[in-house]
């Protein structure tokens, strides 16, 4: 399989008048079409860091990061934006939806930045993607009136609606109680079935259960890559 994402020697330093933090140290990780990956470690380990440089939020220190066929590391903020809009779906631990938008004006709105979709192709794809997630008989509701499963559902069909080359996911349970986060993570079990790339941070070990390779982070290093066979073996 082709390799979606590849960073090769990347690191990531915050600089300080006092101090330098090495957050990040000479990463070394490809991820695959189709793969589901999780990150975990303790706290401070680097993996929201990590998620967060993937995600294109920020730019590494040094290192090179490809994503697809193109070289992104280095890119300008507004570039890093429009590849964002194109190529990765986010979901956050806090769902993030606009609370005055309906659902499906939720689930649309980072579409409508983009040149390339037309207005009935937006609206086809926001049906979709509702419809992926079991919320299509509540589009036209707003956010206040769903449970955070609802809302979480919902952030992920915005994520999905544009066609990403891959989901990034930050503790997307996190907020949800245990039926709620089992039925999100069952959503999410589905979409890789059909084929969607997820990497997904988390320090949950339930969570690492529903992935097939979990890389384990600690001190801003790779510690361990491993399947989920050999994960368990271990």
């Amino acid at each position: 399989m082709a390799n979606l994402i590849e960073l090769k020697d990347f690191n990531k330093v915050f600089s300080t008048e006092e101090v330098d933090t090495h957050a990040l140290q000479s990463i070394n990780l490809t991820v695959e079409k189709g793969e589901y990956v999780v990150i975990t470690g303790p706290s401070g380990c680097g993996k929201s860091t990590l998620l967060s440089m993937l995600g294109l939020l920020d730019n590494g220190t040094s290192g090179l990061y490809r994503l697809g066929e193109r070289e992104v590391s280095g890119l300008t903020a507004s570039e890093r934006a429009a590849v964002r809009n194109t190529d990765i779906g986010v979901v956050f631990q806090s769902f993030n939806l606009i609370s005055d938008l309906t659902v499906e004006e939720n689930v649309s709105l980072p579409m409508t930045y983009r040149k390339d979709i037309s207005k009935a192709e937006r609206q086809k794809r926001v049906d979709d993607a509702l419809d992926k997630v079991d919320m299509s008989h509540r589009k036209r509701h707003y956010p206040s009136q769903l449970s955070g499963g609802q809302q979480q559902r919902v952030a992920v069909a915005r994520a999905i609606a544009g066609s990403p080359l891959i989901i990034l996911a930050d503790e997307p349970t996190g907020n949800l109680d245990i039926k709620n986060a089992q039925a999100v993570l069952a959503l999410f079990d589905k979409l890789n079935k059909q084929g969607t790339t997820i990497c997904m941070v988390s320090h949950d070990a339930e969570v690492s259960q529903h992935a097939k390779r979990v890389v384990r982070m600690l001190d801003g290093c790779i510690e361990s890559d491993r399947s989920q066979s050999e994960a368990k073996v271990a």
